[in-house]
């Protein structure tokens, strides 16, 4: 299996494990509000954001994990000289 495959499998399953851990995963509100309601398109926007933000920091955290577990398979000497 090369590298790349194998990186993405192992993002794969961080990410799985995260999403597995959470409480409740909120969903993309695909209804669209009516425009002439008044503030209520904008609040489905800024739900629809926030939604979007929490999965992104779990997409980022798991970027992160991997990043960790890889600094630990491939340790580099970063001493001066």
């Amino acid at each position: 299996m090369s590298t790349t495959v194998s990186r993405r499998q192992r993002l794969h399953e961080l990410l799985l494990a995260l999403i597995s851990r959470a409480d409740e995963l909120p969903l993309l509100d695909a209804d669209r509000p009516d425009l002439d309601a008044g503030p209520a398109p904008g609040l489905w926007l800024d739900r629809n954001r926030r939604t979007l933000s929490h999965y992104q920091a779990l997409v980022r955290t798991a970027v992160t994990l991997d990043a960790l577990l890889d600094a630990e398979d491939n340790p580099r000497d970063f001493t001066a000289g």
